[in-house]
């Protein structure tokens, strides 16, 4: 693959905390490397702007591995930028060519408010994992592996929805600022093995309380969220978790 370098326009949201108005600020950087990550490239753009005694641009990084789901940057227009099944600190600077105007901004969604300029506060979502609460297990001596028999399908369902990482991608792109995805993601990994039985009702109608009181929107069915998802979570997890929902509701009741 040819290496190259080039110079770029970025317009980068810049905003002070949840309470400032917020305004996309213009930035050059030169000679960038095709080879570099996005957040490489964000570095050096952070590197000019403290020599230059100017405030670094605040973005959420952690493992940069495409496994932590901190990389939470709106990039012209898509999650995670123009990659598919792919996160922002995955993405490489081959992905765009010199001259570009790359415009940057925070996930938008009133459960998400800005913290400083493209960190936003995801902790709606560690609130409707704790309303998930926990599963029963006995303790003791561990069980072997195997000893207890999973359809392979249920397995293979449960291990791809598990593979959710909580980015917000999903409700970042929906028009609705829907977390029904992720919130089914995590219904399912537990609701289709047999240590997620006990809880199943309380679990589901919890955590959907939860995800409606965070002030998320609701599902309209236009599966952008499974088309901007890195990791490529099936809207089936939906359907999956309305059928656990209304099983749930209709058990509970009195």
């Amino acid at each position: 693959m040819e290496h190259y370098h080039m110079n770029l326009t970025l317009k980068v949201w810049k905003q002070k905390n949840s309470n400032d108005a917020g305004k996309l600020e213009t930035y050059q950087v030169k000679d960038i490397s095709s080879e570099m990550s996005f957040l490489e490239m964000f570095d050096v753009l952070n590197e000019q702007l403290i020599t230059n005694g100017k405030d670094p641009i605040a973005f959420d990084h952690d493992c940069r591995e495409g496994i932590c789901g901190m990389c939470s940057m709106h990039i012209n227009g898509r999650a995670h930028g123009p990659w598919d099944k792919n996160t922002t600190c995955q993405l490489h600077m081959r992905a765009f060519k010199d001259g570009d105007t790359i415009v940057v901004e925070p996930w938008r969604s009133k459960a998400f408010p800005v913290i400083k300029d493209l960190m936003v506060d995801r902790s709606a979502f560690d609130r409707i994992i704790q309303a998930g609460g926990y599963i029963s297990v006995n303790t003791g001596n561990a069980v072997d592996a195997n000893a207890i028999p999973i359809d392979k399908k249920d397995a293979d369902d449960a291990f791809m929805a598990a593979s959710c990482i909580g980015c917000g991608a999903c409700v970042a792109t929906c028009k609705n600022s829907s977390a029904m995805l992720f919130v089914s993601a995590k219904v399912s990994q537990l609701a289709l093995l047999p240590q997620g039985a006990p809880e199943k009702e309380s679990r589901v109608l919890n955590m959907v309380a939860q995800m409606d009181k965070e002030g998320f929107g609701n599902c309209t069915n236009t599966y952008a969220c499974e088309a901007e998802c890195p990791k490529g979570i099936s809207v089936a997890n939906i359907a999956r978790m309305n059928r656990e929902y209304l099983k749930a509701s209709l058990t509970t009741e009195d």
